[in-house]
């Protein structure tokens, strides 16, 4: 098995932070059906660093999993959330032919929280890193669902002090992530990355953005805004679904302007109330990243047959929670959650730390507090000697109990997708 670049066709991301989930993502792929093309080597870098795992045992695990499974189809390869040449690099060299940059660093996050004054102050500063602003000023873009994008001074301005260096460095490295490619004549493509910031991107900056990195070449097959909304590891989408919608449709209208490229949802695990108008405002041409959620399956398969694990992994994650939350948006805190040696009933622990689809409304994923513990420790987990090894040795043990939880669950993800095609 070889992966391929999928282009525009609808695609979904299937993370595997431990290595043996593809077979339970191939199995949900061939229940849903194959109208949407299957990643399923998908890690990024700092979950590499957080796992102990390299490029090469990520593309591995993968393609052996696919291929013992019986998959047959297209697989897609994403090196995600890079920053670094350097991490180009190494997962170029394994195989990967999408390629997620993330220029998060250099986005600056209070940018929409500045007076007038100091925004210009702020752009005064930030002017070599926008060369382009003069062309956007004042102008007003026509989308083709009717909706006009005000590029006005202001507008513009915060679109330069908030991505002006993101912009400069998302192009420099898609041109070296091009030249990699092109000497090693393997094909690739590019999805950019702006939504790891709390505030959404705006219309004018989403025109912005992805204007200037095709103007500079870049092989942009997918981007990723920050939309509007909350959206929490672990949980569903938090937030009003017919705004969202609304929202949804203008970025999918700029998208179509200037590409076409796909419309990315990161942080995409467990959002099934805005899948269906997702897929419907892209009109198919999308792409849909889950990673966290795979490890909460495999969690799960303690809880089915090793409870003393089960149990051991909350007090554990419970113990790492505040410092393992830093870089997670969250609304969880462990008062909002019992320790589990309060929990007598076992099937009540796995509702409190994993959920039960038929309890949990859609939209109010801030209930499920205990699953976000889990989900953001997972680095912390899997690495200690004795919860790592013991928790895959159990899903070693009980593979076809782990194949069939994640079927489950991701066809009701994919399902949800294929309601809005």
């Amino acid at each position: 098995m070889k992966p391929v670049t999928l282009g525009l066709e609808p695609s979904f991301g299937f993370g595997d932070r431990i290595g043996n989930a593809t077979p339970g993502h191939v199995a949900a792929m061939q229940e849903a059906g194959q109208s949407i093309q299957a990643i399923y080597p998908q890690q990024s870098i700092r979950e590499m660093t957080r796992t102990k795992r390299s490029p090469q045992q990520v593309m591995q695990d993968a393609l052996n999993g696919a291929h013992s499974a019986g998959w047959t189809g297209k697989i897609g390869a994403d090196a995600d959330h890079l920053k670094t040449p350097e991490d180009v690099n190494v997962t170029a060299e394994v195989g990967f032919t999408f390629f997620t940059i993330d220029p998060s660093d250099d986005v600056d996050a209070q940018a929409d929280d500045y007076s007038e004054a100091e925004l210009r102050t702020k752009f005064a500063a930030a002017q070599d890193d926008a060369p382009w602003f003069a062309a956007y000023c004042n102008q007003t873009i026509s989308l083709p669902n009717g909706t006009q994008i005000d590029l006005n001074e202001e507008a513009c301005m915060r679109a330069a002090v908030k991505y002006g260096r993101a912009i400069r460095r998302a192009i420099s490295l898609a041109k070296h992530i091009q030249s990699v490619q092109e000497q090693a004549n393997r094909e690739f493509e590019i999805e950019l990355s702006v939504d790891e910031t709390d505030q959404p991107t705006t219309l004018a900056e989403h025109y912005i953005i992805a204007d200037q990195c095709l103007q500079n070449g870049m092989k942009l097959v997918s981007l990723a805004p920050r939309f509007i909304g909350h959206f929490e590891k672990g949980v569903d989408y938090i937030g009003d679904v017919n705004q969202l919608e609304k929202s949804l449709a203008d970025h999918a209208a700029v998208a179509r302007l200037l590409g076409p490229y796909k419309l990315s949802l990161h942080s995409g695990s467990d959002k099934i109330s805005m899948y269906t108008p997702f897929a419907k405002a892209t009109q198919g041409c999308f792409h849909v990243k889950t990673a966290g959620t795979s490890y909460l399956e495999a969690v799960r398969v303690a809880a089915r047959h090793n409870e003393d694990l089960f149990r051991r992994i909350i007090e554990f994650s419970r113990s790492r929670f505040d410092t393992d939350k830093a870089t997670y948006h969250l609304s969880a805190t462990l008062d909002s959650v019992a320790p589990a040696s309060e929990i007598r009933s076992l099937d009540e622990l796995e509702q409190l730390y994993l959920e039960k689809w038929e309890n949990v409304p859609q939209g109010k994923g801030f209930t499920l507090p205990g699953r976000q513990i889990l989900h953001c420790t997972f680095g912390s987990v899997l690495t200690d000697p004795e919860l790592g090894a013991e928790l895959k040795a159990t899903l070693n043990e009980h593979l076809d109990t782990y194949t069939a939880v994640l079927a489950d669950h991701f066809a009701r993800h994919l399902s949800a997708l294929n309601a809005g095609m």
